[in-house]
């Protein structure tokens, strides 16, 4: 068993040449290019046990040798993924069921019997691989390249494969990150963590996607910079399924669920004050209010007609093949990698992030919900498009944290907050006055502004 650590970009096939030519890769590169046709079938039951499982079963062949390898999904952020890897060299195309023992498979799948698993798809492609060797932050880093062409194919379709991987063989995974960025800036490329036998699976169940990302678990006594940490995490990798799944099936739902994330991270930036110094943060809340004013009016449109969200296809399309997307992602997971939040915060900064989740989050509901101001606006609901930021804060903390605080009916606060917002979202005027006054007169509203737990 091997830890595997990686991060998988998606490439455009016009790309794939400048991308082995790069001047980075030619600096670093220690062995020549090599080429290589890789042929994969992968296994499950006709049910899909292992996908629920979360575990992939594939048999390579390599071009004499056959490779059974069992891979379990582990962490991942941006594309950067972490996970436990099983292989065994084997003298055929056929399964040895004698080595999917105890040791790597899931105790969840231990009553599946093992005789049921077929092919179901396959993935088969020509990979073009070196290997990068140079001192990262002076540490000694080993980085096999791998750019590869193929097509993943089913019984219910085909998708072609075109992607670069970076696959840590020796030192931080930072490094990872910061030669992706640095390709990114020349190339367009997208962090994809949906893996190539989840693309398999998808054109199987084309209904049957999930975000498979990790939740935040936030508990009471949690401090406030690893609460903070873990949403952001979370809404980064989630942005970049939503991405590409949106990519693949243009399904409304999707880019919707792609903007709220960006929303949320924008929010929590907004909502940690000095905690997080805007000279750490600058540059991302750069990119993220420039994503976020190119597409609202895009979400705002959409909302109001089938045409308009028709149109948001290829207007995304073109999102994706500028280098803005893929290098936000990376820049934010190397960020969130290396505390990059914490730079210039003094010693009394330092004790503030240091104390406990629930205390501050009392503190700040309670000034956010009084500066929001909403008794105010009953008169003149048309301006509080103005407090949108300020609304959008305290949703993404009650939407992640409520349940750490003793105040009751929260999640019908958060509730009629949502409703609020979705009228701002859709300027509805109507809806927005009915929001209005259904907060105001919302109990938990009520106390949050109290401050009253």
């Amino acid at each position: 068993m091997a830890t595997e650590t990686e991060i998988k970009l998606r490439v455009s096939p016009q790309d794939m040449d400048r991308l082995a030519a790069h001047p980075l890769l030619e600096r670093y590169r220690s062995q020549p290019w090599q080429s290589r046709e890789l042929l994969n079938a992968y296994f499950d039951t006709e049910a899909g046990d292992l996908a629920r499982a979360q575990v992939a079963l594939r048999i390579r062949r390599d071009g004499e040798q056959f490779i059974q390898t069992l891979k379990s999904k582990g962490a991942s952020m941006a594309g950067l993924s972490e996970r436990h890897e099983w292989d065994w060299y084997i003298d055929s195309d056929r399964l040895d069921m004698d080595l999917l023992g105890d040791e790597c498979w899931p105790y969840s799948l231990h009553q599946l019997d093992k005789q049921q698993l077929t092919e179901l798809f396959r993935t088969d492609f020509t990979r073009k691989s070196t290997e990068l060797a140079w001192e990262h932050r002076g540490v000694p880093t080993r980085v096999e390249v791998a750019l590869d062409s193929g097509k993943v194919a089913t019984a219910c379709g085909d998708e072609p494969i075109c992607e670069l991987e970076l696959e840590l063989r020796e030192g931080q995974p930072a490094a990872l990150l910061e030669l992706a960025l640095q390709l990114a800036a020349d190339i367009a490329l997208m962090p994809c963590d949906i893996s190539k036998a989840e693309r398999g699976y998808r054109l199987l169940q084309p209904g049957s996607f999930e975000l498979n990302v990790c939740p935040a678990q936030l508990v009471a006594g949690q401090d406030i910079d690893s609460a903070f940490a873990a949403l952001m995490q979370e809404q980064l990798a989630a942005s970049q399924r939503l991405a590409e799944q949106y990519r693949h099936t243009s399904q409304w739902k999707l880019l919707q669920g792609w903007f709220d994330q960006l929303t949320g991270m924008r929010a929590l930036l907004g909502s940690m004050g000095q905690l997080v110094p805007r000279k750490s943060s600058h540059g991302l809340r750069l990119v993220l209010d420039a994503l976020l004013a190119d597409w609202q009016p895009v979400i705002r449109a959409g909302m109001a007609g089938r045409e308009q969200r028709d149109a948001a296809v290829a207007l995304f399309a073109a999102e994706l093949q500028q280098a803005r997307w893929g290098m936000f992602s990376l820049e934010l997971a190397l960020w969130l990698h290396d505390s990059g939040w914490q730079t210039g915060r003094n010693e009394r900064l330092e004790r503030q992030a240091k104390a406990p989740l629930e205390r501050w989050l009392v503190r700040f509901l309670q000034e956010q919900a009084q500066e929001l101001g909403l008794e105010a606006y009953k008169l003149k609901a048309y301006a509080l498009n103005e407090q949108q930021p300020r609304l959008e804060r305290i949703m993404v903390w009650l939407e992640a944290a409520r349940h750490v605080l003793t105040a009751t009916g929260l999640d019908d606060t958060l509730g009629a907050l949502r409703k609020l917002h979705d009228s701002l979202q859709a300027d509805d005027p109507d809806a927005r006055s009915r929001a209005l006054l259904q907060t105001c007169a919302d109990p938990g509203w009520k106390a949050l502004l109290r401050g009253s737990y």
